[in-house]
């Protein structure tokens, strides 16, 4: 009998409560040892991990490759999967390896499978598939079926048809509905491409008969382990869910999961604290309660799930844009300062009549507004970082460029100079690096009108070493 199976078939809500182990925030980055261990100790029945976000940027879902180092990636497959085996438990993973496309689901099932080799572990896999083709974005596009989430959002407005079919992978976040789906196939593991972070611990609370709205909100709080702490940490955090109520506590003895720190994780990439949108309706926290058992645990109650008629799905999409190479300075006179973006863009255009091409400098100015923009009043006047992208078709245009507008730069003739022997400072040479291929997000949407059944590809296999060595 498999993990899924045996739980399903066990546990009985009201009988005692479900212990869930949210064991990595975003997997790949490391589980720290001591506080995992103490979760194990609490014998949970299912560990769960958040393993991806679209935060990095559009890079890793139009390349394909995984944000964290792979070494450690199998590392923390390793930890997990051993643990929840010896526990003969669920272990659920979302979001694999980073951005959920097709590259990143197979990627991480083969370092899985690399690890259950290593350890001789039978087991049954469950996978989700989260991509989409671009013929079905682009007759949603043209049937007014898709919609920008938010004028503020990358990628806000509608792209064309052809714009859409230049992303190199598309996915949708599939909801706790899809992972119900996947868990009716008795795994023992489901890795899932893109996906909700709620989904990875609600759904098989939802499956045992939980209350949605309650699976739903301890799912919200958990995926990031620890960060709904004080002082916030990325530690393994323990979910305790009854038919009421639910209780958090850190695995980390010096993180405090108070009251006021649990219920301002509602803020946490939420537009609205009150409400959270989910492919299968809305969850309302506006009756939520928030009381502490101690000084390390609080017990959260109130929240209510209301599901709309039709699911909706999150889309996102990236294109590459071109090579990218970047040119890094620094900048301390104050006349150059005064007059640097201006000072940019002469050496730009005289740049480009040197080189003549398909290349463009996106610029950076840290102290004059990178991360913000700044007003004059606020802006650096003493020393100002640049941070100068090439970007052009391949990287050797992209690499030739930061070069000559680096030398450019460098002598460029300005009123008041004072020395001709060079206006930048550089913390090492080369001062241009390659900085792999750019991408941009052409999808950041909702899409209406279609059933996550007909999306999402769901399936099953076994895994035996004993078999194969046969």
């Amino acid at each position: 009998m498999s993990a899924v199976a045996r739980l399903l078939s066990s546990h009985k809500p009201g009988t005692e409560r479900l212990r869930v182990l949210s064991a990595s925030g975003q997997l790949g980055y490391g589980i720290a040892a001591e506080s995992f261990e103490r979760g194990l100790e609490r014998r949970p029945h299912v560990i769960g991990c958040d393993m991806g976000s679209i935060d990095p940027g559009p890079y890793y879902l139009g390349s394909g490759q995984i944000a964290a180092p792979q070494a450690m990636v199998r590392r923390d497959l390793e930890r997990v999967l051993c643990a929840a085996r010896a526990l003969d438990v669920p272990l659920l993973i979302g979001s694999a390896g980073t951005a959920g496309a097709g590259p990143h689901l197979q990627a991480t099932l083969a370092l899985l499978r690399e690890v259950a080799q290593a350890h001789q572990l039978s087991l049954r896999v469950a996978t989700v598939s989260s991509d989409l083709p671009s013929d079905l974005v682009v007759q949603a596009l043209q049937d007014g079926r898709l919609h920008a989430l938010d004028e503020a959002t990358p990628g806000a407005g509608l792209p064309d048809a052809q714009a859409v079919r230049s992303c190199s992978h598309i996915v949708a976040q599939c909801g706790s509905h899809t992972f119900i789906q996947a868990l009716s196939l008795r795994p023992d593991v489901l890795i899932a491409g893109r996906s909700c972070d709620t989904a990875i611990f609600a759904a098989l609370p939802m499956m045992l008969g939980y209350e949605p709205g309650l699976a739903l909100h301890m799912a919200k709080i958990i995926e990031c382990t620890s960060l709904c702490c004080e002082p916030g940490g990325r530690d393994a955090m323990l979910a305790q869910l009854g038919e009421s109520d639910f209780v958090l506590e850190s695995m980390n003895p010096a993180l405090r999961a108070t009251p006021a720190s649990v219920a301002a994780h509602a803020l946490y990439e939420q537009a609205d604290p009150w409400q959270v949108d989910e492919p299968e309706g809305t969850l309302d926290l506006r009756q939520a309660r928030y009381e502490a058992l101690d000084e390390r645990r609080t017990r959260v109650s109130g929240a209510r799930f209301s599901p709309r008629p039709a699911p909706t799905l999150k889309v996102e999409g990236a294109a590459r844009v071109g090579a990218r190479a970047v040119l890094m300075a620094g900048v301390a006179d104050p006349g150059l300062i005064a007059l640097l973006p201006q000072a940019l863009l002469e050496v730009d255009a005289r740049a480009h009549r040197l080189l003549p091409g398909a290349w463009q400098m996106v610029p950076h100015l840290y102290g004059q507004g990178a991360v913000r923009p700044l007003p004059a009043a606020q802006r650096s006047s003493h020393e100002v970082g640049l941070v100068l992208e090439f970007l052009a078709p391949e990287m050797e245009l992209a690499r030739t460029a930061a070069a000559v507008f680096k030398q450019n730069l460098l002598h460029f003739g300005y009123p008041g100079r004072l020395s001709t022997g060079g206006n930048l400072a550089f913390a090492f040479t080369p001062s241009e690096c390659d900085a792999h291929d750019s991408y941009r997000f052409v999808l950041y949407h909702l899409l209406e009108g279609v059933d996550p059944d007909q999306v999402f590809v769901v399936d099953a296999q076994d895994w035996s070493w004993q078999e194969e060595a046969a």
